[in-house]
């Protein structure tokens, strides 16, 4: 089952056309990742999501039903954690939970139970000053654990890690991995590490439109085939290699480096330096990687 489907949604300020008629589901139990550069669209799209923008054509559904600007029945499926959560600095986490549990209308009984769990998984349980001392990683960590208290069926992050050094974001990586087990997951970035270490799908979103879909996997293959890096012992045998299988790049005088080759070129590659007895250190496959394809499709 898909949790969340845009069909032909558009969006335009004025004369200006921020999202152009884009497409993409999101299966249930994933972690999706929505990347684009910054003023990609991605922000406006997450508020069509939310209903706090109207879509000018195309249609919305989270849990099989239609999003409607303005109205906050989908919503009740959601929880949203946006780039700069704020809070009230002067609470510790507990006060702060417990009051959104109260005006959410949790059960009393239930809301005790529930921040103590949610204050557990994101590591904040022993955490009882006040958040205006709160690092930026702590905050994220409590603006997820806001986001998950009524126990949405669709978690929504913009740019959660952006602002983290190397710790925070791995701890809030860390929790998103685990929460897709209850809920899905949409993750917006454009800190492309991020998205290989936990997303299941994902969407490249350029200038607007949706230039790439699919799993890793999927949108990995479509690049055309992995890279190939040749290293030889000495730089003669590369030159004369270079000379004999053209469209290489020099790395170094002794190394040499294809894009796009599948196994009949390596099988091509190989009967080269075996006929022409060259000497070689190592012969490599070259997984492409998201930064590469991101690359591809910014240049476009």
């Amino acid at each position: 089952m898909d949790m969340l489907t845009l069909n032909h949604v558009t969006k335009a300020f004025g004369s200006r056309r921020i999202v152009k008629d884009i497409s993409f589901s999101v299966p249930e139990g994933t972690v999706f990742g929505f990347i684009g550069q910054n003023g990609a669209g991605k922000t406006t799209t997450m508020k069509m999501i939310l209903g706090l923008l109207q879509a000018d054509s195309g249609e919305i559904i989270v849990n099989d039903k239609k999003v409607r600007y303005g109205q906050n029945e989908t919503n009740r499926y959601i929880g949203y954690l946006p780039d700069v959560p704020e809070f009230y600095s002067f609470m510790t986490p507990r006060e702060y939970l417990v009051l959104c549990g109260e005006i959410t209308g949790m059960p009393r009984n239930e809301i005790a139970k529930k921040v103590d769990e949610l204050l557990e998984r994101v590591g904040l349980a022993g955490a009882n000053k006040r958040i205006h001392g709160f690092s930026r990683g702590m905050k994220q960590r409590l603006g997820i654990a806001q986001a998950l208290l009524n126990s949405p069926k669709l978690l929504i992050c913009d740019e959660p890690t952006s602002a983290l050094d190397p710790v925070g974001r791995k701890e809030i990586l860390d929790i998103l991995s685990k929460v897709k087990k209850e809920t899905t997951v949409i993750f917006s970035t454009h800190i492309l590490s991020d998205v290989e270490r936990i997303c299941d799908k994902i969407a490249f979103l350029h200038q607007g439109e949706i230039a790439l879909s699919g799993t890793l996997e999927e949108v990995k293959g479509a690049r055309g085939g992995a890279g190939l890096e040749i290293e030889f012992l000495n730089p003669k045998d590369a030159l004369c290699f270079g000379e004999l299988y053209a469209g290489g790049k020099q790395e170094n005088a002794l190394k040499l480096r294809y894009e796009k080759k599948t196994e009949q070129d390596m099988m091509k590659i190989m009967g080269i330096l075996l006929e022409n007895n060259m000497a070689i250190q190592r012969v490599e496959m070259l997984e492409p990687n998201l930064e590469d394809l991101f690359m591809e499709v910014v240049s476009r």
